[in-house]
C-alpha cells in the first residue's frame, strides 16, 4: 500500500473537522441525556419515588445500545469503510435526537434512547481510525487531539442549553445540528489504508478473531483497562456530584448539570495538554501515566475536602476532568495497536466498552455506599479503577510514530 504523505493538506483538514464536529454533537447528545433526564421523566409523568430507577433504566438501554453499536459501526467500518460508519452513526443519532424530542412514555423513551446509543457508539471510532490511517504517524497524534477537545466542548454546549430552554428543544437544537453536518460531507475522502485492502482478499471485520489469539486477546483487554478510571469519574463522581456535595457538607447548591460543564472543560484543557505533551515526549504511555498520577491526586482532593463552596467544588470538578483528560490518547493508543483488517472494529469497541463498563462501576459504588458512605465507596471503586489502570497501561506497546500499514492474521 502506497505510505503517506507527511504533510497536514487541506483533504486531511477537513476529516478533522467533520470528525470533530461529529464528535461535538455525540458528546452533546450523550451528556444532554443526563442533564434533561429528571425534566423529562416529570414531563412524562413519572412519580417522584420512581424517577431514579427510571433514569437507571433508560441509562441503560442507552450503553446497551452503545456496545451494540460499538460492533456494528466497527465492523461496518473495517467492511464497508470508514466514511460509511462516521456519517451514518451521525443520521441516526441526530433522528434519534430529534424523535427524543416527541416521546410520549417511557417506553417510547427507552427505544430512542437504545437507538440513540447505537448511533452515538460510531462517531468517534470512525474519526479517529480515519485521522490514524491518513495523517503522518509522527503527526496523526494532533488529529486526534483535535477531535476529542473540540468534542468535549459538546458537553459545555449541552449544559448551556438544557439550562436555558425546555428538555425538547434542548433535543431538537442537537438532532439539527447533527444533520447539519451531514452537508461537509462534500470533501471528505477514505483511508488510503482501508482501500488499499479492497481487492487484498484480506479477512476485515472480524471481532472474534481478536480473541483467536491469546497475545492479541490481551492486548485488546488492556487498551479497555485504560480507560476505565474517565468514566468512573464522569459516570460516579460528576454524575453523582450532588450526592458527594452533601456528604462533603458543600456550602451553596450544587448541580449536576453545572458539575458536568466544568468536568468537561477540564476534559478539552487535559486532552489539549496531553496531546502536546504526547507529541513532545515522543509518547503516548509516559503521558497517560503521569495522567493516572495527577488523578489519583485530584481524586483523593475531591473525596476529602470538606465544608468548601460549591465554587471551590465546581473547580475540583474542572480538576477532575483535567486529570482525565486522555480520552484522545486512550483511543489512539488502542487504534494504534491493532492491524488495518481489524482497527475500526477494535477502535469502535474498546471506547464503547468502557463506556459500558459504567454499569457495573455505578452498580458496585452503589452496593458499597450503603454500608460505608459515598465517600469510601467512590474510594474503594476508584481505586480499583486507576489499579486496573496502572497495571494495563504496562502491558501495551508504545506506538508513537508506529507504521499502522499492516494486517492482523486471522
Amino acid at each position: 500500500m502506497k505510505a503517506h504523505s507527511s504533510t497536514f493538506n487541506r483533504r486531511q483538514a477537513m476529516l478533522i473537522v467533520v470528525a470533530a464536529l461529529g464528535y461535538f454533537v455525540d458528546i452533546y447528545d450523550l451528556i444532554l441525556f443526563n442533564i434533561v433526564k429528571k425534566p423529562s421523566l416529570i414531563a412524562l409523568g413519572v412519580e417522584k419515588e420512581a424517577l431514579e430507577n427510571t433514569g437507571i433504566l433508560l441509562f441503560n438501554m442507552q450503553m446497551i445500545g452503545m456496545l451494540l453499536g460499538g460492533l456494528i459501526w466497527g465492523i461496518t467500518g473495517d467492511k464497508k469503510g470508514r466514511i460509511r460508519v462516521l456519517f451514518g452513526s451521525i443520521v441516526m443519532y441526530s433522528l434519534a435526537n430529534i424523535a427524543n424530542g416527541f416521546v410520549q412514555n417511557v417506553g417510547q423513551y427507552a427505544l430512542i434512547r437504545l437507538i440513540a446509543g447505537i448511533g452515538l457508539a460510531g462517531e468517534l471510532g470512525a474519526g479517529i481510525t480515519l485521522i490514524s490511517e491518513t495523517m503522518h504517524k509522527e503527526y496523526r497524534g494532533y488529529g486526534t487531539m483535535v477531535v476529542v477537545t473540540f468534542g468535549a466542548l459538546g458537553a459545555v454546549l449541552a449544559s448551556s442549553v438544557a439550562d436555558s430552554f425546555n428538555w425538547k428543544v434542548a433535543y431538537f437544537f442537537g438532532g439539527g445540528l447533527g444533520l447539519a453536518l451531514l452537508a461537509l460531507r462534500v470533501g471528505t475522502y477514505e483511508s488510503g489504508m482501508f482501500a488499499g485492502m479492497k481487492d487484498s482478499g484480506i479477512k476485515k471485520g472480524n471481532f472474534l478473531s481478536i480473541f483467536s489469539d491469546s497475545k492479541r486477546a490481551f492486548r485488546y483487554i488492556n487498551c479497555i483497562l485504560i480507560g476505565l478510571p474517565i468514566w468512573f469519574v464522569v459516570g460516579v463522581l460528576i454524575a453523582l456530584s450532588e450526592t458527594f456535595a452533601v456528604a462533603l457538607h458543600v456550602q451553596g447548591e450544587v448541580r449536576v448539570s453545572q458539575s458536568v460543564m466544568y468536568c468537561y472543560l477540564g476534559l478539552s484543557v487535559g486532552d489539549v495538554i496531553s496531546g502536546l505533551l504526547s507529541q513532545f515526549l515522543r509518547s503516548r504511555k509516559k503521558v497517560v501515566l503521569l495522567y493516572l498520577v495527577f488523578s489519583v491526586l485530584i481524586i483523593l482532593m475531591y473525596l476529602f475536602t470538606t465544608h468548601i463552596s460549591a465554587s471551590v467544588f465546581y473547580f475540583f470538578c474542572f480538576l477532575l476532568g483535567a486529570a482525565t483528560g486522555y480520552w484522545a490518547l486512550f483511543v489512539t493508543i488502542a487504534s494504534e495497536q491493532f492491524g488495518t483488517n481489524i482497527r475500526s472494529t477494535v477502535t469502535n469497541t474498546v471506547p464503547n466498552f468502557v463506556r459500558g463498563a459504567v454499569v457495573p462501576i455505578t452498580l458496585g459504588y452503589k452496593s458499597l455506599a450503603p454500608v460505608l458512605s459515598p465517600v469510601y465507596a467512590a474510594l474503594v471503586i476508584g481505586s480499583i479503577c486507576l489499579l486496573l489502570a496502572f497495571s494495563a497501561v504496562f502491558r501495551v506497546a508504545e506506538t508513537f510514530g508506529a507504521d499502522l500499514n499492516y494486517y492482523e492474521t486471522m
